[in-house]
């Protein structure tokens, strides 16, 4: 009786097991048909049913067989009625493939190409937002924030109507700041290597690319104190104009940020270029380092 109940208790056990097993097995079974069919689909030379899958692949979201096939069927379909649809395709394919060189350079291609299309505003938009998607943080090199605001602003040219006019604007706007945040870090590298001429320069440029950054008020007060520490590790024969340029920058600054969260500082810079500028003045001024 025992035996019996043992026999019996490792058949559920195994019955249980198999319950589990088979529809792995199924499932398995199905994926190595799937992936055989694809391999003998691949090597086919029917165009025609490759074209189809591929259209099928896409709408199941699977884009690298999507883009497999269509990079072979394509030139087959080039200059026919499906030409449009098949090249929208594998350019989205790519773009949700994160593969966003190869993606923005189809969908400019398609916004050329297919200017007639339904899809060609969208295609021009995605071929810039491409770059936008590319582009770094600010520290970096940034040639794709650059072609994405140019991108955007030819969209704005081409489709000054559209309705993705505000999206775009913001993005530009949004590029924009990484480009002038990019510039204040290499002038505050400059400024932190003590070459205060070149960190002037920098800081100059990037307020007069970027008038409405957020940086601004910290920009110019760097400009400030860089002119002035420019002019006192002048030469003596070239200081007293040096000293000038950092005096007008301390009224350009005060007359825009009289409230300032720098007025201990900005104060010292206009104590000491008193005492260099009105030295029959007397002022108990500090100098700064």
């Amino acid at each position: 009786m025992i035996a019996v109940s043992k026999k019996m208790s490792n058949f559920a056990q195994h019955f249980n097991f198999m319950k589990i097993r088979l529809p792995i097995l199924l499932l398995s079974a199905i994926m190595l048909s799937s992936c055989g069919e694809y391999e003998r689909l691949l090597k086919s030379s029917d165009h025609q049913l490759k074209k189809e899958r591929a259209i099928e692949y896409f709408e199941e979201g699977r884009y690298t067989r999507t883009v497999e096939l269509l990079a072979q069927v394509l030139p087959r379909f080039r200059g026919s009625d499906q030409a449009e649809e098949l090249n929208w395709i594998n350019a989205r394919a790519h773009y949700e493939l994160r593969d966003y060189i190869m993606a923005g350079s189809l969908f400019k291609r398609f916004s050329e190409e297919f200017s007639w299309s339904r899809h060609a505003e969208e295609a021009f938009f995605l071929a810039a937002y491409c770059n936008y998607l590319l582009s770094p943080r600010p520290e970096l090199d940034q040639y794709f924030t650059v072609e994405a605001i140019d991108g955007f602003n030819q969209f704005k040219r081409r489709y000054p109507f559209s309705d993705r006019i505000e999206e775009v604007d913001s993005l530009i706007a949004e590029m924009n700041e990484k480009l002038v945040e990019k510039s204040y870090l290499s002038a505050r590298l400059y400024y932190d290597m003590r070459q205060y001429r070149a960190a002037a320069i920098a800081l100059a440029s990037a307020l007069n690319d970027f008038p409405e950054t957020r940086f601004r008020e910290e920009m110019m007060f760097l400009q400030l104190e860089s002119q002035y520490l420019f002019a006192r590790n002048s030469v003596p024969e070239r200081q007293l104009e040096r000293f000038q340029t950092a005096y007008d920058e301390y009224l350009t600054f005060i007359e825009e940020f009289p409230e300032t969260e720098y007025t201990r500082d900005v104060e010292r810079i206009y104590n000491s270029l008193m005492r260099f500028l009105r030295p029959e003045e007397n002022d108990d001024g500090e100098d700064i380092d």
